[in-house]
């Protein structure tokens, strides 16, 4: 059985590469297709452990490194371009283009899907309200032509696999297609369950304006008794920087081994981001560390409010002031909260069964 893994780009390594990897775990004979791998060496060695990847005709462009995703209008011809006529079963590691690769009537195409197209659907209003013309029409026709060509090619997907129940919502709105739930791989046995706990807060992700870090740190702003960490780096660190108050620590990157120690001494790991999944308030967890986050995406599925953490209810200072004043009245078992993070370990046994099944 020949088996092709179709990543849509490699840069970061973050969540969807974590799958990556665990896709490779299972059938360590894939060959791997993604648009681009700008990956370091530090990211390589950990996502593809040696492995080549063939990239496609973006890899090759003027200023592809940096800014390929200026090339959207191209993705579509990008992925449709990887011959995988060799291969019995593709596996598309999907949350833009991946999931429309071309593929013959004798394959199986599986798509994990981590969401559909978020910035063509469910975040067209935002993308494109602010932007000026001639820029907002340009962008505008890109979009719908993303749109068209996103359900031109559904009939590209035998199966749907999503990584969440929120997921999985999304694509039975949106694809109007049936999928079926595997929780994302979650590395536990690196994060120990640690009962001593100190002072402090910790938030720790890309620092992109998604993930509202930046919310986080104006919330602590206002609570200058509250000790707050924030590890990562990204292109609002040196904005976060300058607000940050004196009772905020912004770390930056940090390696490995140091952004565990933080985790499991923090006394509660704050996460504001609407998510797929998130993987690292899983690894929180993990650790026996309560986790304040929002009540929305994947964090309101994993997160039991006053069991494992705490919810808060909108992307707001407010609401997160409020969180962390119910989270002080709550008495947590960190032993219950290691045990709750052990149900996200399944994705590879869970994944090789449901293939399995098909093929």
């Amino acid at each position: 059985m020949r088996v092709a893994i179709v990543h849509d780009w490699l840069v970061v390594d973050g969540g969807a590469e974590k799958v990556l990897r665990a896709i490779l775990d299972i059938y360590p004979n894939a060959d791997i297709f993604s648009l681009v791998d700008f990956l370091n060496d530090r990211d390589r060695s950990a996502i593809l452990d040696g492995k080549s990847v063939k990239t496609s005709f973006l890899q090759k462009l003027p200023f592809a490194k940096k800014h390929f995703r200026n090339y959207l209008p191209l993705f579509p011809k990008a992925i449709e371009s990887f011959d995988l006529s060799a291969y019995d079963i593709i596996i598309s590691s999907s949350w833009a283009v991946a999931k429309g690769v071309k593929k013959s009537n004798n394959q199986v195409h599986i798509s994990y899907c981590y969401t559909p197209i978020r910035y063509a659907w469910d975040l067209y209003d935002e993308y494109t309200s602010n932007l000026k013309q001639p820029k907002k029409f340009l962008v505008q026709k890109t979009l719908k032509y993303i749109i068209r060509w996103d359900i031109e090619t559904l009939d590209r997907v035998d199966y749907f696999i999503a990584d969440s129940r929120f997921v999985q919502d999304r694509i039975k709105r949106i694809y109007n297609r049936d999928s079926i739930v595997i929780y994302p791989p979650v590395d536990i046995d690196s994060f120990k369950l640690h009962r001593d706990k100190k002072d402090f807060y910790l938030t720790a992700s890309r620092l992109v304006p998604y993930k509202k870090t930046r919310l986080i740190v104006e919330a602590f702003n206002l609570m200058p008794n509250k000790k707050l960490i924030v590890i990562g780096d990204g292109e609002e660190y040196n904005y976060i920087k300058s607000i940050a108050k004196s009772n905020i620590e912004v770390l930056g990157y940090q390696d490995r081994e140091k952004m565990i120690s933080y985790m499991q001494q923090a006394k509660a790991f704050i996460y504001a981001a609407i998510e797929d999944f998130g993987i690292v308030p899983i690894e929180a967890m993990a650790c026996g560390t309560p986790v304040i986050a929002l009540d929305d995406g994947g964090t309101k599925e994993t997160v039991i409010d006053k069991v494992t953490g705490v919810h808060f209810a909108y992307q707001t200072k407010e609401s997160i002031i409020e969180a962390i004043d119910k989270f002080q009245e709550v008495k947590f078992n960190y032993h219950n909260i290691r045990e709750h993070s052990i149900k996200y370990t399944k994705f590879k046994k869970e994944l090789f069964e449901f293939i399995s099944t098909i093929y």
